[in-house]
């Protein structure tokens, strides 16, 4: 009698042996690359949609608070708007948020600077072209 058991053990010891057992023994390099190429795909996507965004946010945020100067109306992250009053060091600032009231803040917990943004509007505004 035929043994069908020893006809598929001689197919699979003829197709070879590989150590990885995802690679197939006959696997040449340009299939490698080919099962590679969507990760490297999709780590694109992710850097150009997600992490360089974000980068360029960051360094425009860090700017805007080194650029911050007394006299300046500024929003911190909690909603309150003031004046700089003074600059105190590298990371402390005393904003003025109501008449004689000053609060001392972190410089990082700025999340925006109000005056420079009214005065790039004032210039790009049609009215102020117009008076020109």
């Amino acid at each position: 009698m035929f043994d069908l058991s020893r006809l598929f053990v001689s197919t699979a010891w003829a197709q070879g042996t590989s150590l990885n057992p995802t690679i197939p023994a006959n696997a040449s390099s340009g299939d490698v690359v080919m099962q590679f190429l969507p990760l490297v795909l999709i780590f694109a996507v992710f850097y150009f949609l997600i992490i360089r965004p974000q980068q360029k946010k960051m360094d425009q945020h860090q700017s805007m608070l080194k650029a911050i100067q007394k006299g300046d109306k500024v929003v911190t992250g909690g909603g309150i708007v003031g004046t700089v009053h003074k600059l105190d060091g590298d990371d402390h600032l005393s904003v003025e948020i109501a008449e004689g009231v000053r609060v001392k803040i972190v410089r990082s917990s700025i999340s925006s600077v109000l005056n420079k943004d009214e005065k790039a509007k004032e210039t790009s505004s049609p009215a102020v072209e117009a008076k020109n």
